[in-house]
């Protein structure tokens, strides 16, 4: 099998991004880009990502897809929502940071992400700095915020962290973003990196796509 039919079979049956998993519908908008923010803290912990989507969708599902909804649950409703999704192991600390970041939003961009990307008037390391000031979003919640963000904020693209490129290596494609950018031939570099990123998760996906025999 070539790198491009392993590509083409690879986001055939893997290329969904996590937000679309989790039923965001991603537009340059306030409320999908702080859904996006949530999700990303979600996935960055040492959990299934299987359970951070179901934890997200809990949330958002009790109501706190935005902001101001999510500052004015109370600490309880936060636990029990991400308890709901099966994100039990961080759970109360994540209520907690999941509330201040909220009420940082509010202060600092007025609930609104575009800000912080306005602030960083195209320069992806000041967005992964400003990303990185919201309260358990670490080095790793930052590139998946922006791995993903890359669909509406196409500055940020091409985006493949390690993670990805970790992905392509497993499945033996190129491993610099130049080369698998060369070999997408202008895929939608969002879901490039989420089908990459879920290769590198998940050793059944590799299978799936290169079968040993």
């Amino acid at each position: 099998m070539s790198s491009r039919e392993t590509l083409d079979a690879l986001l055939e049956e893997h290329g969904t991004t996590y937000a679309e998993e989790t039923g965001i519908r991603l537009r340059d908008t306030p409320q999908p880009l702080y859904q996006l923010l949530v999700l990303s803290h979600l996935l960055s912990a040492r959990i299934r990502a299987s359970v951070a989507v179901a934890s997200a969708r809990a949330l958002f599902s009790h109501g706190m897809r935005s902001p101001r909804r999510m500052a004015d649950a109370t600490w309880q409703q936060r636990v029990d929502a991400l308890g709901e999704g099966g994100y039990r192991r961080y759970d109360e600390r994540t209520a907690t940071q999941l509330g201040d970041g909220a009420e940082l939003l509010l202060d600092a961009y007025g609930g609104d992400l575009r800000r912080l990307r306005g602030d960083a008037d195209g320069d992806t390391d000041a967005l992964r700095s400003g990303l990185r000031r919201f309260p358990g979003m670490g080095p790793a919640g930052a590139d998946i915020f922006l791995r993903e963000v890359q669909a509406v904020w196409p500055e940020a693209a091409p985006y493949l962290d390690p993670k990805a490129l970790q992905g392509a290596e497993r499945l033996g494609l190129p491993t610099s973003p130049t080369g698998l950018r060369r070999l997408a031939d202008g895929r939608e570099p969002a879901v490039l990196a989420a089908a990459l990123v879920r290769a590198a998760l998940d050793k059944d996906v590799v299978d799936s796509v290169r079968p040993t025999g």
